[in-house]
């Protein structure tokens, strides 16, 4: 067992609720003013269904009940949501949160994510991730930690990919939209964090994708090589 000396240990700030810049996509702290018309459509564009399939909140088809939801999310301290707003057009393409704060510990977690069509599968996306787990690094946070539905397959291979490490499954965990979750576990360390940083900082390089915007190396071959 790990047995670290941490008689110096006083814990970290919560984060604050300020803009995260980064090359691609600005996390932007969510606000109904300002992101309530793109991060709609982002939200209600074709494939709801799937987007909504693993998180707490039920699809947000109408403009009512979406209004509610981000003005209630917008106050919220914990989770602490973030729009994911595109540099190149200004506009809000989905939502993530830093969540389950705890900075006693140093421990903090990425969910409510919700990537639009423009967000899913591409470099902003990744960069989405990598702001938030370096922030909470930066800031001396000792764990970084991704949970999902067991059944999310897609969810679970993207949390390798990023490079956190399974650790277990928490069976009949929670009861979500009626149904039982049993809850998969992946988490980043401090110590982990300087070798997968710089992996992420090449990946997203520009010189790492060709003119069509495809990838020369992918981000888990880098992991590897280091």
């Amino acid at each position: 067992m790990d047995q670290q000396d941490l008689t110096h240990w006083t814990g970290v700030e919560p984060p604050r609720r300020e803009t995260i810049h980064g090359r691609y996509i600005d996390l932007e702290p969510l606000d109904p003013a300002r992101h309530t018309d793109a991060l709609f459509a982002a939200t209600s564009a074709e494939g709801i269904e799937d987007r909504f399939r693993y998180l707490p909140q039920r699809p947000q088809t109408s403009r009512e009940d979406f209004d509610e939801w981000i003005g209630t999310a917008a106050q919220s301290p914990d989770p602490l949501f973030f729009a994911v707003v595109d540099r190149s057009t200004g506009r809000a393409e989905g939502r993530q949160a830093l969540m389950r704060i705890d900075a006693a510990n140093g421990v903090i977690e990425i969910g409510n994510i919700m990537w639009g069509p423009a967000l899913s599968r591409t470099r902003a996306a990744t960069e989405a991730l990598f702001l938030c787990a370096d922030l909470a690094f930066a800031a001396g946070y000792r764990r970084f930690e991704w949970k999902c539905d067991d059944d999310n397959e897609p969810s679970k291979r993207a949390a390798t990919r990023f490079g956190f490490t399974f650790e277990g499954t928490f069976r009949q965990h929670l009861v979500v939209k009626g149904l039982n979750r049993n809850t998969a576990w992946f988490s980043i360390i401090d110590s982990e964090w300087p070798t997968l940083r710089a992996a992420y900082v090449q990946w997203l390089d520009e010189d790492n994708f060709d003119d069509d915007g495809r990838q020369k190396v992918g981000l888990r071959e880098l992991i590897a090589a280091r």
